[in-house]
Formats: structure tokens, C-alpha cells, sequence
């Protein structure tokens, strides 16, 4: 799955309501993941791991726990792309996420549980990028 059709993919996902806790978008995500094949739930997995990554930095969550940050970069990531990407251009756009306490925890799941659907088996999940607060190196660098 390349960046475009993971984007799609969370648009095409995210209900017409207000869903505050994302579990509409979390449940619709799941379901259109375990109707394709396990290297679309991989596929899915990295492209998070890689946009969460990329809003792992200091200028974001300098003021927030590891479990905050983690969870409102998620949020981002479950507003859609064009939110996303106007808080990777400006930090100030991603404030509200901050200070509002949205959280989509939910989101982080969403591979897990569709490759548990998929195979019965857990995930040992290994990306190749680490989603975790404070594990983007470079992001954090500097003063």
C-alpha cells in the first residue's frame, strides 16, 4: 500500500459524524483490512507507523507524556491527510489536537486486529519505523 491509497483508505473510513473516539473509523478501517490479503494489514501498518513517526517531534510533543503524544499524533493521522499534513507544516495546527485531549488510541490497533482476524494468530508487529513517543531521533534533536 503505497502513501496515497493509505490516505484514501482512512477517507474512505472515516464516518459522516462526529465520532469523537474514532471508533467508527477504527471498526471500518479493520473491516477493510481483513477483506483483503495479509499484505495490505502489513502494508497498513507501516504507512501508520511512517505518519506517526514523522509527527515525532520535539516542536509537538515537548510538553506532553509519552502516552499524550502518542495518542494525539494518532488523532492527526485520523483527521485525514490534509489535516495531517498541515501539522507537519505547522505546528500550530496541531496544537488543538494537544490541548483539546483528543486522543485516538484506538488507531494503533487497527493492524493488530485485523491480522488476529486474518491469520487467529497474535501480531508480533515489527515496522520499520518505530510509532513510540521520543523515537524519532532527528525530530527530537537539537535544544
Amino acid at each position: 500500500m503505497e502513501e496515497n491509497a493509505f490516505w484514501q483508505l482512512i477517507e474512505d473510513c472515516k464516518p459522516g459524524t462526529p465520532d469523537p473516539d474514532a471508533e467508527q473509523l477504527v471498526a471500518a478501517l479493520t473491516s477493510r483490512l481483513v477483506e483483503g490479503p495479509l499484505a495490505t494489514v502489513n502494508q497498513f501498518a507501516e504507512q501508520l507507523s511512517w505518519a506517526l513517526y514523522r509527527l515525532d517531534r520535539r516542536e509537538y510533543g515537548h510538553a506532553l507524556s509519552g502516552d499524550a503524544f502518542l495518542y494525539t499524533r494518532a488523532a492527526v493521522v485520523a483527521a485525514g491527510r490534509e489535516t495531517y499534513d498541515r501539522a507537519l507544516q505547522d505546528p500550530a495546527e496541531f496544537e488543538p489536537f494537544a490541548t483539546g485531549g483528543v486522543w485516538t488510541e484506538g488507531l494503533l490497533n487497527v493492524p493488530d486486529r485485523a491480522y488476529e482476524h486474518v491469520t487467529g494468530e497474535e501480531w508480533g508487529r515489527r515496522t520499520r519505523y518505530s510509532y513510540e513517543s521520543y523515537s524519532n531521533a532527528a525530530g527530537w534533536a537539537g535544544s
